[in-house]
């Protein structure tokens, strides 16, 4: 698998000879994403607004395919791309930029790229994407999937669910092959928008190891009213389960080791959500495969996602292990002895064992894609 430069592997004392060479495989759609972010207003008919920041960037599932990556996981990608410039971009800045496996991907003339324009504004975002079924299903671009350390897959979207097994595995889907092979299977959930909240979709927890829904997908689907009484009812499906709640943080439990822990959001400056979500779940699998206990995990996964918040446009503001090393760099330089820099000290002391292992050029956001023709300004 093709490596990226500089990079940090926290997977490093993990890497046997016969251990899978890949960490984390994962299937979905890859849009071109268009972030308008810092707009003054939302956009009225007849009117021009100007926006604050502007990033081009691959998206949809590339968002955790990059975050994945870029926090050192050996990423392999199964989507579909077009030919078409748009096609062209993705793809090469997914393989030849962030070092993501492609080689169960396939482009195809004559289909339009997904395209989605993101804008920001007040704290709220809106988007508008275009785009038309993949041209060939799930199971035709994997067929026998690799095998992987951990997939990710979205529980509401039928397709990695469809039986494509024969003979002996007749019925079994492509998520069970990789679960079976010793894969660790990580689920989310996005928004219903015809708000049916089907519970039958929870159903599919009993073939997941993990799953990271947000509040109110958490509590719609459970019929609970608090991001704790959802995660008590996920808890009794998945041995994982972890609920992000925005800015109150989020809560998990893990009934393998029997830990329970809640963490406070990180205090930043946002000026555009696009992909925090993803960069959220990119950290619990580092995390999760690096076999850390419950609350570094959330913590880290805070702390990435808290970061990419800071800057805009999807996967390009996903963070690296430099930023992570610059983070703390400077929270431990930090003179403040007020009680909120106190406790970040606290909280995150488990990165003095890992930071000095970082080396001082590893990756970091927006080191290219094609960020140098975009408004990033770098506000960590």
């Amino acid at each position: 698998m093709k490596g990226m430069p500089h990079s940090f592997d926290p997977l490093g004392a993990r890497r046997v000879p016969d251990a899978p060479k890949v960490d984390v495989f994962l299937w979905g759609t890859v849009f071109l994403d268009l972030v308008f972010a810092g707009l003054s207003s939302a956009p009225k008919p007849g009117t021009e607004v100007w926006s604050e920041g502007l990033a081009s960037c691959p998206g949809g599932i590339a968002n955790l395919a990059v975050a994945a990556r870029r926090l050192g996981l050996r990423t392999s990608l199964a989507a579909a791309f077009s030919d078409d410039d748009y096609g062209d971009f993705c793809w090469r800045t997914l393989e030849e930029q962030e070092g993501i496996d492609l080689s169960r991907s396939r482009q195809f003339p004559e289909w339009h790229s997904p395209v989605t324009v993101s804008m920001t504004f007040g704290g709220d975002r809106t988007m508008v994407s275009h785009g038309h079924p993949s041209p060939v299903p799930s199971v035709d671009l994997i067929g026998d999937p690799p095998r992987s350390r951990a997939v990710m897959v979205d529980l509401a979207e039928p397709g990695p669910w469809e039986p494509c097994g024969s003979g002996d595995r007749s019925g079994e889907s492509w998520v069970d092959a990789a679960r079976r092979r010793g894969a660790l299977v990580f689920a989310d959930v996005g928004w219903d928008p015809e708000e049916r909240w089907d519970r039958a979709v929870l159903d599919r927890l009993s073939h997941c190891d993990a799953f990271l829904p947000n509040a109110v997908e958490a509590m719609a689907y459970t019929g609970t009213s608090s991001a704790h009484d959802a995660l008590f009812a996920l808890a009794d499906r998945v041995s994982i389960a972890v609920v992000t709640n925005g800015v109150d943080g989020a809560v998990g439990i893990d009934t393998r080791t029997g830990e329970e822990a809640r963490v406070p959001s990180l205090r930043v400056r946002e000026v555009d959500a696009t992909g925090a979500g993803d960069v959220f779940a990119a950290a619990m699998l580092v995390g999760t495969l690096a076999e850390w206990p419950l609350e570094h995990r959330m913590s880290f996964a805070s702390l990435a996602a808290s970061l990419s918040l800071q800057q805009y446009g999807g996967s390009l503001a996903a963070p690296g292990w430099g930023d992570i090393a610059d983070w703390w760099t400077a929270l431990r330089s930090e003179t403040s002895e007020d009680a909120y820099h106190r406790s970040l000290r606290r909280r995150y002391g488990f990165l003095d064992d890992i930071v000095p292992r970082v080396p001082v050029t590893a990756c970091r956001r927006a080191t290219a894609t094609i960020a140098r023709r975009a408004d990033v300004q770098d506000l960590h």
